[in-house]
């Protein structure tokens, strides 16, 4: 399949994490103009934002070929989390949640709709993003910021260390 290298952000805290996580993964290499290449390590990490008393995520990354538009892989990413069990109508901003899929990176896509922002707005401040995307990606460039994910890592942590 010919496509587009895209880095996928996985996590949730609800339900049976490890399970929920590779479902989504399954789900989405079976869909059409959709190939899996590699996922990294779970973490797991305590919640940013949102409500106190969440419990802990498990994030990861998964590398994947595309043929598919930033557009449709987004439809195909919410479909997905659908299925798991998510609701965005009703759920609470930065709350809990059985399955998030975020586009991280898309080749050297650069896009901003109300819909869909390529890079990841936030990627380079969360260490929850980072650690599993560096796994896979250490080389690969941010196309705005012009720095490895490697050396965002690195940032991120000298900004973060007392």
């Amino acid at each position: 399949m010919a496509g587009q290298i895209a880095y996928i952000a996985l996590g949730g805290n609800l339900g049976q994490r490890n399970r929920t996580l590779a479902e989504a993964i399954a789900m989405l290499n079976d869909r059409p103009g959709v190939s899996v290449l590699r996922v990294s390590k779970m973490i797991e990490t305590k919640p940013v934002g949102g409500p106190s008393g969440q419990g802990d995520y498990l994030n990861g990354a998964a590398e994947i070929q595309t043929s598919l538009s930033p557009e449709e892989l987004l439809e195909v990413l919410q479909d997905i989390e659908r299925k798991l069990g998510r609701d965005r109508e009703s759920e609470e901003r930065w709350g809990e949640r059985t399955c998030d899929l975020d586009i991280l990176l898309m080749d050297d896509v650069v896009m901003d709709t109300p819909n869909l922002t390529i890079p990841h707005l936030r990627m380079h401040d969360r260490e929850f993003v980072l650690v599993p995307l560096n796994e896979l990606a250490g080389q690969v460039m941010h196309p705005i910021l012009n720095k490895t994910i490697a050396t965002l890592l690195s940032d991120l942590k000298k900004r973060s260390s007392p």
